[in-house]
């Protein structure tokens, strides 16, 4: 086990983060968020539906707020504009905090989508101390590249996986002059990697969740992958296969085989649900 790799520094932010971070989007019970935070968990991502998280998080930013990383957003509406000041004024209030330390433009699917009115707002709200950083979500691989690129951005989150291994040619390449934090999700691609692919070996090797994110994270361009479990049990397991440390070449090329095999058959399905 190495013992830096349950922990890392968030790129340029300088924030010491937790390799998984903890979303709480499929309802895992308060005992569960409560025991994400007794094992070292620091790195949280809410979204405004996460009722459950939200107890937690008004709970312990109480004291030693330093201690915890928030990440939240606005959500890219597509057509029109939404209120980033409105938005982000609600999470505070909602959180009981006077900063957020990632505030994301969520859901940014064309370049056109993030305009720069918003990016100057965003800049604003840093400027004025209410976020720390500014960072988005997209699955469009190439503008986040670019945006890396340009060092527009703090944090970029965005899909990798096993399945889906392009940021490897269209983000992890142009990271490292400004060096900005990197946040990945769908580490399972939606379960498709839990399951045997149409003509996988009926005796062959089925990779776990865990496998999965460490998959995510023994790639040394990604800090944070963030995790949703359903319940205790799976937040256990997933936080105690972390602690082996990244996978061993001979597991992370089966790995690699195995995403290749998913994307094949599922190719149709993901590409049409968010295009790689």
């Amino acid at each position: 086990m190495r013992n830096d790799f349950p922990f890392t520094t968030l790129g340029k932010t300088q924030l010491r983060v937790s390799r998984l971070g903890l979303a709480a989007t499929y309802r895992p019970g308060k005992r569960a968020v409560y025991r994400a935070v007794d094992e070292g968990v620091n790195y949280f991502f809410w979204f405004n539906i996460d009722t459950q998280m939200v107890k937690v998080l008004r709970d312990i930013l109480k004291s030693k707020r330093e201690n915890y990383i928030v990440a939240t957003g606005a959500y890219n509406l597509v057509y029109g504009h939404p209120n980033l000041r409105r938005t982000l004024e609600k999470r505070l209030r909602t959180l009981n905090t006077d900063y957020i330390d990632v505030f994301h433009f969520l859901g940014v699917l064309k370049e056109r989508e993030f305009k720069e009115e918003t990016r100057e707002e965003l800049y604003r709200f840093k400027k004025e101390g209410k976020i720390r950083f500014v960072g988005i979500s997209t699955h469009n691989r190439k503008f986040a590249g670019q945006l890396a690129s340009e060092g527009k951005l703090d944090v970029i989150m965005m899909r990798y996986n096993a399945a889906h291994r392009g940021a490897e040619i269209d983000i992890f390449p142009f990271l490292e002059k400004h060096d900005p934090g990197i946040v990945s999700y769908t580490a399972t691609s939606w379960r498709f990697l839990l399951r045997r692919p149409r003509g996988w070996p009926r005796d062959g090797q089925i990779p776990d969740a865990g496998m999965c994110y460490r998959f995510v994270l023994s790639n040394p361009h990604v800090h944070v992958c963030m995790t949703s479990p359903s319940n205790l049990r799976q937040l256990e397991e997933n936080l105690k296969v972390i602690r082996l440390g990244p996978l061993s070449d001979k597991d992370m090329a089966f790995m690699r085989n195995f995403g290749d095999a998913v994307y094949k058959i599922k190719k149709r399905f993901l590409e049409g649900r968010y295009r790689p």
